[in-house]
């Protein structure tokens, strides 16, 4: 089959760049009188999740040496749900492969998949809380604000869902997924966050924003009061300044890697279209890209695929690489059960570009509207067919890089 020309392209995204991380954690948690509110002899839990965060080994250990300088006794707690195959060394794992350790941010982790059951909802259902984070004097709860993968509305990613689905382990993931089913997400999250910060020691939440290049732009520490009013704002900044793919319309989208490090669904789902339905966009979402070819996993993801079933083909080395107890366990206890599903499988790339082309019309191979990125969050250097060319040397925020070529492939039809 011919296969269009393709060239590489560069794009500009918004967003400021912090230049001194460590030194704005220290700054920030002096702006809200933190060794005020923290005693010398005192513990503090430290939230770190499974996300592939910028920095995240310079923020974590920036607070755990402030705490260190006002005499407090700081230990990590994965916050993370289900992740790492819901096992206590499974979790520990994730951590490793964020850079975090007890001799990189030189305090203890403390990881378990015990919960206490602090109280029961409004709406009838245990409020699930990490045994280690409940039985510290304070915990500090520190977490990047995006936009989720699956829910709407203006609290999404953040602080309030890492009281929730972080600190409830698997039981109060699990049970809040559920009673999503039933309420909404804005409503049992507002819920849930309220009983956590009313009872569960949180002294303060350091919030993390990113621009499109996948580098620190804001940190920001809210006190516990005024975490529910702060993070929406901090969301529209995120929103404002995230990376997106540059063309509205897509005929194939190549990803050569997913996974939990890159985003909850292992793609960002935010940046696919396909937030509402696995395999299509909703009637006002964008972009709109009729085949999704999935060809590998993040070492960091230690083979849970939990999202390739928002792609529509991939290749039988990702489903290989799959951890099938991992990807279903994180699936079930999310409630999205078809982001587990494994789309069509080929032996190579050809093959699955090849019935990808025989998916999306009436379109000839030459002029197939193509882009090829590494994951949905590094999304500054692309690849796109010759089919995208003079848009691409119209815009302002995309510079064309070097001449066309043809499409790369190896002896074994891999892409290159």
């Amino acid at each position: 089959m011919e296969f269009p020309k393709l060239f590489r392209l560069q794009q500009s995204f918004e967003g400021p760049q912090l230049s001194d991380v460590a030194g704005e954690v220290h700054r920030q948690l002096n702006a809200i009188s933190l060794p005020e509110k923290i005693s010398a002899g005192e513990s503090v839990a430290i939230t770190v999740g499974s996300r592939g965060i910028a920095n995240i080994e310079i923020i974590v250990r920036a607070i755990s040496n402030f705490l260190k300088n006002i005499e407090a006794k700081p230990f990590i707690v994965p916050a993370m749900g289900s992740h790492g195959g819901a096992t206590v060394e499974g979790q520990v794992r994730v951590l490793e492969s964020l850079g975090i350790t007890e001799e990189s941010c030189g305090c203890p982790i403390r990881a378990s998949m015990e919960t206490v059951v602090v109280c029961q909802s409004e709406e009838g259902f245990d409020v699930h809380f990490d045994r280690q984070a409940y039985q510290a004097d304070h915990v500090l709860v520190c977490g990047r604000v995006k936009l989720h993968t699956d829910f709407l509305g203006e609290i999404q990613s953040g602080l309030m869902k890492m009281m929730l689905i972080g600190l409830g382990k698997q039981n109060g993931a699990s049970t809040y997924h559920r009673a999503f089913q039933e309420f909404s997400f804005d409503q049992i999250i507002r819920s849930v966050s309220d009983i956590v910060i009313k009872n569960c020691q949180i002294v303060a939440g350091l919030a993390i924003v990113e621009n499109g290049f996948e580098q620190t732009a804001l940190i920001e520490a809210v006190s516990p009061e005024a975490i529910v009013k702060r993070e929406p704002e901090l969301l529209r900044l995120s929103s404002q300044w995230m990376a997106r793919l540059p063309f509205e319309h897509v005929d194939v989208l190549i990803i050569d890697e997913i996974g939990k490090n890159i985003s909850g669904t292992g793609m960002d789902t935010n940046v696919v279209g396909r937030k509402i339905n696995e395999n299509v966009a909703a009637p006002d979402e964008f972009p709109k890209i009729k085949r999704i070819i999935v060809r590998g996993l993040t070492e960091a993801t230690h083979g849970n695929a939990c999202g390739i079933g928002v792609a529509d083909f991939t290749t039988q080395n990702v489903v290989d690489e799959m951890d099938y107890a991992a990807t279903r366990v994180n699936c079930v206890t999310s409630g999205r059960m078809g982001g587990g599903y494994i789309p069509m499988c080929f032996a190579s790339d050809r093959q699955a570009m090849e019935a990808a082309f025989q998916t999306i019309g009436l379109v000839s191979p030459a002029q197939v509207r193509l882009v090829r990125i590494r994951n949905t969050l590094q999304l500054e250097s692309l690849q796109c067919s010759q089919a995208y060319l003079d848009e691409a040397q119209r815009r302002s925020d995309l510079t064309v890089d070097g001449d066309l070529y043809e499409m790369p492939f190896d002896k074994s039809d891999r892409l290159i």
